[in-house]
């Protein structure tokens, strides 16, 4: 990832490694566990076509609850069938995908992200069907392009539903909700990130105008859009209740949870220095005491009260803005550039004229050194040709 003044810019790549995940559990509440045997009841007796049900239970306080029932509602929210899987792909025709050898590194990257404990073969198996599950999607739609942090969200779904059904929501996610995450360029996903100032400025413009004279942009919600935050919380617990709201809402709310955990952290940022390495810093690490529950409700209240196309103007302009801004700042490192070349090169022809003032008396050297000069001015010009653009050879 190419970050130039907080913001995104050419190729995805998460900078920081993803921190070891805790899969510690605390014992359900009366509440839940009453929750609990709702759901069950639910899934006894209500058709899993209606997905209005599985959407509200998948809002309210708490979630699914477990990964036992997270298996057989997750496919339910996206209106999936488990029964039909895809034939697995032959394994020669995965391991020749481009993406091969990068998926297969963040995958042997992503140790922290499996349960502690686990025998080391079935690590090694669970490693091995990741690997295997984001090439069958990238496979299947070529025109997807895999980025690092993709296998941060697929892990999660693996570990709870398994290969095959993970697959089938990876396919829908990757087509949808992640859709423009997957593009050749960054470009639709930094658009798509300026969505929060607007945002954020509704619920606090105070607050919006300290982060945007810090410089920061962006970059800071990259991770947790890129992975529905997987990769930068350190709870288990909240990654998957995330998902099953995430999975349940609009494609945008990731990033309406984004505005709300910053207004959140108002009194943090308030209290650092206004500068983009201080912001950042304390931005881009979310806090393990995060309210989610309070949060998610907050940012589906935001979603109703002003719906992406009530702020797409504002972020048309802003995303207009940076692009000026990148240009200018790509022009004046070119003209930079140029300069030093120019230098450089007035250099080396100052050397060359101080070489050709040498007096020599003997015609046959005379004759040997024109033939070394015309090499040399040779080289010389190739060189400056390579140095400049066309129509660039300034001296």
């Amino acid at each position: 990832m190419t970050i130039k003044n907080g913001d995104i810019s050419n190729d995805t790549n998460l900078e920081s490694t993803p921190t070891e995940l805790s899969f510690d559990t605390v014992p359900d509440s009366p509440e839940l566990k009453e929750k609990v045997s709702e759901i069950k009841k639910v899934l006894e007796t209500e058709d899993k076509k209606n997905v209005h049900i599985f959407c509200n239970l998948a809002k309210s306080f708490g979630g699914i609850v477990s990964d036992d029932l997270r298996r057989e509602i997750w496919p339910a929210l996206l209106e999936l069938d488990p029964c039909k899987a895809d034939p697995q792909p032959d394994q020669e025709l995965l391991e020749s995908h481009p993406e091969y050898k990068q998926v297969v590194l963040d995958v042997n990257r992503s140790l922290k992200r499996f349960p502690p404990g686990i025998p080391y073969a079935k690590r090694v198996a669970l490693q091995d069907q990741l690997t295997r599950l984001i090439l069958r999607v990238i496979s299947k739609y070529p025109h997807l392009r895999y980025y690092q942090g993709y296998h941060d969200v697929a892990v999660t779904f693996l570990l709870v539903v398994g290969e095959d059904v993970a697959f089938q929501i990876m396919e829908r996610l990757s087509t949808d909700h992640l859709r423009p995450c997957m593009e050749p360029t960054m470009e639709k996903t930094s658009h798509l990130l300026n969505y929060i100032y607007p945002l954020i400025h509704r619920l606090h413009p105070a607050l919006c105008d300290f982060i945007e004279r810090s410089g920061v942009g962006t970059m800071f919600c990259l991770p947790w859009f890129l992975t529905w935050y997987g990769h930068s919380l350190n709870q288990y617990r909240d990654v998957v209740r995330l998902y099953d709201y995430f999975l349940a809402s609009p494609p945008m709310l990731p990033l309406y949870l984004a505005a709300a955990i910053v207004v959140y952290r108002q009194e943090e940022i308030f209290t650092c220095d206004c500068d983009l390495a201080s912001v950042h810093c304390l931005l881009s690490q979310l806090p393990d005491d995060l309210p989610f529950e309070k949060l998610l409700k907050e940012a589906s209240e935001l979603y109703e009260n002003f719906p992406p196309e009530s702020v797409e103007t504002e972020v048309e302009e802003r995303s207009r803005r940076e692009a000026e801004k990148c240009a200018e700042e790509t022009r004046q490192r070119a003209l930079v550039r140029r300069r030093q070349n120019n230098e450089r090169n007035r250099h080396i022809l100052d050397l060359w004229r101080q070489w050709l003032r040498i007096p020599i008396h003997n015609p046959r050297t005379k004759y040997k050194l024109l033939i070394v000069t015309a090499s040399v001015a040779f080289g010389i010009y190739a060189y400056l040709r390579s140095s400049g653009q066309p129509g660039e050879l300034t001296l």
